[in-house]
């Protein structure tokens, strides 16, 4: 079969019109193409007037070396790469040796000890938290009642940070071996709708992914994989060796049991702070890395549908409109939006006490009446956190903090309208938009909970937003603060092996080590990891 990228149709197009356009695309007769199947589905709205879908598509032709040799040049048409899933190594049979652990249940851990149970090495999971419907309870303990428990909580349990978000399923990772397509595959296994496999930017949504990692959990069980809950990793036990590296001889929990364990995949996620402490303790190689802090920004889902789609607003095609936005300042900063999602709310997501932290979800169906997005600003070691490789941390809990104090000390969040920002005062009062964030929002002066350099970005970009997105600076949207957990502030850096630098049996993962951003590339990486672990095991 040969793959043909970049075909055009209009919006309303009917089914017909995909193998005319196909064979009119590479000059075909129409008895010259014999199948053809969508891989991709995107739009191209860039005219509002004229809103076209963009395909990627598979064809079976009756002649495919003389139609790739006519198109030699044109690299929307080649041969169709092979995107099967292939394991690196397996399990011998009936073996029984010492088993890998896997510590962290979010898309990282998941998929590392899924990959694992795959290849027959019956790993281990741990997790501080719960399982995720337990979880879900305590989080809306927090989201109603302003409850916390810090073992259990947006970020912490069974799913990890991306269970309560957009479930947005795509990645700028490079992907040559197509893992991403591995992911989307045991995602619709799992009971994720169909479309993710074929949609640009599919996204699955909290309801839905709850039950997904239920069934993947019950998968793993069955290949003799097993989940320990509530089961926080305290410290490591490690052995120096002859060249003055470190060997890892097993874990130490918080209930004081320990585990033996030479192999050992660490997925904690980026709100893992005490893990990443006790890792600097011991001496585990790790950096400082940059990440980004600001707000949530809120506008009705209508406006942003009206002005990316125009007319076109409100087609069950296109669904509810996105958006990505991104400014250079004059002070040197880079202002952009982030986890944007359409028809969603916007959450409490801290996991410790006395502070306030942002985040966005929404549903499969992004039916609610806001749209959201982070509006943050980039920062760095170098300028911003040069105290070492914690410092980064350091930063998030001060700013965390002051939102907490500026919010009224209740888990209350500050919020401004954007008029009132941009006009240097405080606000008293909503106007059109409704704030979304539970328990509660103060209306305030968001001066009191981020950097001087952040709100002087945001007072440069949200007017060239508004010139972008028809009423981005509406007066009446709404800021609340802050957003402080878009990646994680370290790297436990790794070497070609997937290793620890300095620390042999120790595979950091994921977005808490610093390798990836999101479901799908922390998933990715999972896979990766546990392929990794799976062969030194194999080897010996």
């Amino acid at each position: 079969m040969l793959r043909l990228s970049g075909l055009k149709l209009p919006l309303d197009h009917p089914a017909e019109a995909m193998p005319a356009a196909i064979c009119a695309r590479l000059g075909l007769e129409p008895g010259e193409l014999l199948s053809h199947v969508v891989v991709r589905r995107g739009n191209d709205a860039r005219r509002r007037s004229a809103i076209q879908l963009v395909y990627t598509v598979d064809v079976e032709l009756s002649d495919e070396p003389a139609v790739l040799a006519r198109f030699a040049k044109d690299h929307d048409v080649r041969p169709r790469p092979d995107t099967d899933y292939k394991f690196p190594a397996k399990a011998p049979e009936g073996w029984s040796g010492k088993r890998p652990i896997v510590i962290g249940a979010g898309p990282c851990g998941l998929f590392a000890g899924l990959i694992l149970a795959q290849m027959g090495f019956r790993p281990i999971i741990l997790d501080r938290g719960k399982v995720v419907r337990e979880r879900t309870k305590d989080t809306w303990g927090l989201w109603r009642r302003a409850e916390l428990n810090p073992d259990s909580n947006v970020q912490f349990g069974e799913g990890g940070a991306g269970t309560f978000s957009d479930g947005k399923l795509y990645c700028r990772v490079k992907d040559p071996r197509f893992l991403g397509r591995k992911v989307l595959e045991e995602f619709v296994a799992a009971g994720a709708p169909e479309d993710i496999l074929t949609e640009a930017h599919p996204h699955i949504g909290t309801f839905r992914l709850v039950s997904m990692v239920e069934t993947m959990r019950r998968q793993i069980e069955g290949l003799g994989g097993e989940y320990r809950w509530q089961h926080r990793v305290d410290d490591l036990e490690l052995e120096r060796q002859g060249d003055g590296a470190q060997r890892l001889r097993g874990l130490y929990l918080a209930d004081g049991s320990f585990i033996e364990a030479d192999h050992v995949v660490m997925a904690v996620g980026h709100s893992a702070r005490p893990t990443f402490e006790m890792l600097h303790r011991r001496g585990v190689h790790m950096e400082a890395k940059p990440f980004s802090i600001g707000v949530r920004i809120e506008h009705p889902q209508s406006w942003v549908d009206r002005a990316r789609y125009g007319n076109c607003a409100g087609h069950p095609v296109l669904g509810a409109a996105a958006y990505s936005l991104a400014h250079h300042c004059a002070n040197g900063r880079t202002v952009y939006s982030f986890c944007m999602c359409p028809g969603g709310r916007v959450v409490a997501a801290t996991s410790e006490e006395g502070r306030v932290v942002t985040n966005g979800m929404s549903q499969y169906s992004r039916a609610e009446f806001n749209a959201n997005s982070g509006l943050v600003v980039g920062i760095d070691p170098e300028r911003d956190y040069p105290g070492g490789p914690l410092a980064g941390i350091d930063l998030q809990r001060h700013w965390e903090s002051m939102a907490f104090v500026a919010g009224g000390s209740s888990y209350h969040a500050p919020a401004q309208r954007v008029g009132d920002f941009l006009g240097n005062r405080p606000s008293t009062e909503l106007g059109e938009v409704v704030p979304s964030y539970k328990p509660g929002v103060t209306m305030t002066d968001l001066s009191r909970c981020l950097p001087e350099f952040v709100l002087e970005a945001f007072r440069e970009a949200l007017p060239v937003f508004g010139r972008q997105i028809a009423n981005y600076d509406h007066p009446d949207a709404v800021m609340t603060g802050v957003e402080t957990r878009t990646s994680s502030p370290v790297r436990i850096t790794r070497g070609a092996d997937l290793q620890s630098l300095n620390v042999t049996g120790l595979y950091p993962a994921g977005e808490g080590a610093g390798y990836a951003g999101g479901i799908l590339s922390a998933a990715i990486d999972g896979i990766k990891v546990g392929e990794a672990v799976g062969v030194a095991i194999a080897a010996g």
